[in-house]
């Protein structure tokens, strides 16, 4: 079945007014309604916007698929739209989405659309393409030139799927849950691999199977294997080759580089073992790269905690009643009484969380037993936040040690391993260093730090909120602005509240910063940036630096210092005014639990008019 089997001209619009990612699902599923194959349009929508909560169907390259299987759904269908101006999507690339696909199936076996949106983002891959759809006059012409790609780049390739052996480099292709991205990453890397001269053939792994499947004798002769994956896929088979593993991402937009790459003959031999995988990938990064991801992998799963019950204590201060028992703040009314405990509940699961994933990022399933239980003795035995951090990363180690020591061990022996041995010793083990040898001398630490702290000078303390607050805006997410914001969220296990408020001022200024130069002075800013500068009203607001990152990657010698400023600016005087926050996160949304919330309104727009400003001197009127 063709692309134009299941796409008509009154399922088309070409000139579409679409301003946000809701009108764009909603002009589809109206244009796949008036191609008459939908027994419910809203069931059919709904079962959309659930595909899309499991991620973006915004491909890339001003490209955006979304799609669904319902029985709502008559027939497999599609329906097109051209939005020439462009509409925020939330594209992997966070660039804006202009060609739109929809695909409608209904809940049955019959896969066949699987294959038709393979060969739609197949054909999406090519510029020049893509181009003439944005460019096409009319709905006949939109088809014809469909048709006509669909012919030639299928007739030409056909004879090709009939060899099975003599390839320079094998891949795979795969995404969890989406179609698109597997044959965008499949199509990218062989389009690439014919300009460069590899032969190679790719298996993709999409939700209709695996198709192209790579035999044993094109493993046997293949001089590297790449595996561009978001899902597991089999790996046993290519034991003993030089492989890659990566991405579906990195098959799409580094496809080059993963075949530089593969033909390049220094690529590890994969071992299937239980360790081979990380290993291998972990030796290509520096040591502080991979502690910094095991790092974030603790912080990540550690923020709802932090978060949820953050804002919970501080929905509990602000329903209280003071008067009632000054000592009780915070508890002397029910109501105030359950989300403090219920807040306070979710809160005690920072530190375990922490060092739990922090454990488990180093040494898999195994470790988060051993993390989980060295960051509670660390919270217990006083060493706090910066003793689950040591518990995370001993604990993930510790048990890697473990495996290394049991790997002798007979087949027969396997199973108890991680269900006996791993957890037994590792906790054990863990206990005894984070007992005796780290929260003696940490809970030292620690106590200094916080009576440090409290002791400090307001001087003192604008200086430290004007140092987190333009640290947030020097990288935008990256290890410097990460720095500033686990020193915030570690402030909150030891209630320097301010702390955290002022790193919050400074991660919401870049994007502010950015946005208001935009309105203000248009002549800095070309077209396109001035409608990307709109949208970092709402990432400013809601506390995403990474904002600012488009911005701050076109023109890093003038957006960096002015944000930077900015930043500092908002941070010390969120100090200076004593204004506190209790969660790591929420922007505006948690403005009405911020300790001095109106001062704190102030210190933010103060820091972001003067990186506005800033920026403004710095940029020159565009010609």
């Amino acid at each position: 079945m063709r692309i134009i089997d299941l796409l008509t001209p009154k399922a088309i619009a070409l000139d579409a007014q679409i301003t946000s990612k809701s009108e764009a699902i909603d002009t589809l599923v109206n244009l796949m309604d008036r191609a008459g194959v939908l027994l419910d349009t809203e069931v059919y929508k709904t079962a959309v916007l659930e595909r899309e909560k499991t991620g973006t169907t915004g491909i890339g390259e001003g490209i955006a698929i979304p799609h669904a299987k319902s029985g709502a759904v008559k027939k497999a269908a599609l329906s097109a739209m051209v939005v020439k101006s462009g509409v925020d999507y939330n594209s992997l690339d966070g660039q804006p989405a202009y060609l739109f696909f929809m695909i409608a199936a209904p809940d049955t076996a019959n896969d066949l659309h699987v294959e038709v949106l393979s060969r739609l983002a197949t054909l999406l891959m090519d510029n020049d393409f893509r181009q003439s759809l944005l460019d096409a006059k009319s709905t006949e012409e939109f088809l014809q030139l469909i048709n006509k790609a669909e012919a030639e780049k299928f007739a030409e390739q056909a004879p090709a799927k009939e060899v099975s052996t003599g390839y320079d480099v094998l891949a795979v292709t795969a995404c969890p849950t989406g179609i698109a991205h597997t044959f965008m990453a499949a199509e990218s890397l062989e389009m690439k691999a014919k300009e460069m001269g590899i032969r190679i053939k790719v298996e993709t792994n999409g939700s209709g199977g695996i198709k192209n499947s790579l035999t044993p004798e094109d493993i046997h002769q293949a001089s590297c294997i790449i595996v561009a994956a978001d899902k597991k896929v089999e790996m046993t088979r290519f034991n003993g080759k030089p492989l890659i593993q990566t991405k579906v991402a990195d098959g799409i937009h580094k496809a080059k580089d993963l075949l530089e790459k593969a033909t390049s003959g220094n690529v590890p031999v994969f071992q299937a073992t239980e360790q081979a995988p990380r290993s291998e990938n972990e030796k290509a990064e520096s040591l502080g790269r991979q502690i910094y991801k095991h790092l974030m992998n603790g912080v990540s799963h550690m923020l709802p905690f932090v978060i949820g019950g953050g804002i919970l204590i501080a929905l509990a201060f602000l329903f209280d009643d003071y008067t009632i028992n000054p000592a009780n703040f915070g508890s002397n009314t029910p109501f105030a009484a359950f989300l403090k405990n219920v807040g306070g509940t979710a809160f005690g699961f920072m530190l375990p969380v922490l060092a739990g994933y922090i454990a488990m990022s180093i040494a898999d399933r195994p470790g988060l037993a051993a993390g989980f239980v060295g960051g509670m003795l660390a919270n217990s035995g006083g060493s706090g936040f910066l003793g689950a951090l040591l518990a995370g990363f001993i604990a993930g180690y510790l048990v890697l040690g473990l495996k290394k020591l049991f790997s002798s061990l007979p087949p027969s022996l396997e199973g108890i391993k991680p269900v006996l041995l791993y957890p037994v010793l590792g906790v054990l083990l863990i206990g005894a260093i984070i007992t005796f040898l780290i929260n003696p001398p940490v809970s030292v630490i620690n106590t200094w730090m916080t009576n440090t702290l409290n002791t400090m000078g307001s001087g003192s303390k604008v200086f430290l909120g004007v140092i987190l607050g333009a640290m947030m805006a020097i990288d935008m997410g990256g290890p410097i602005n990460k720095a500033s914001y686990v020193f915030g969220t570690a402030s909150l296990a030891s209630g320097q509240f301010d702390i955290m408020a002022a790193v919050m001022a400074g991660g919401m200024v870049p994007p502010l910063a950015i946005a208001l130069c935009s309105t203000f002075f248009k002549n800095r800013f070309s077209e396109k940036d001035r409608k990307s500068g709109l949208t970092n009203y709402i990432m400013g607001f809601s506390f995403i630096t990474e904002g600012a990152i488009p911005f701050a990657a076109a023109d890093p010698t003038r957006v960096i210092p002015a944000c930077a400023i900015g930043a500092g600016v908002a941070g010390g005087l969120s100090m200076l005014f004593g204004c506190t926050l209790r969660a790591p996160h929420g922007g505006l949304f948690v403005v009405p639990v911020i300790g001095s919330p109106l001062n704190y309104l102030i210190a933010l727009a103060a820091g972001a008019i003067v990186g506005m400003i800033i920026l403004a001197l710095l940029k020159k009127p565009i010609e």
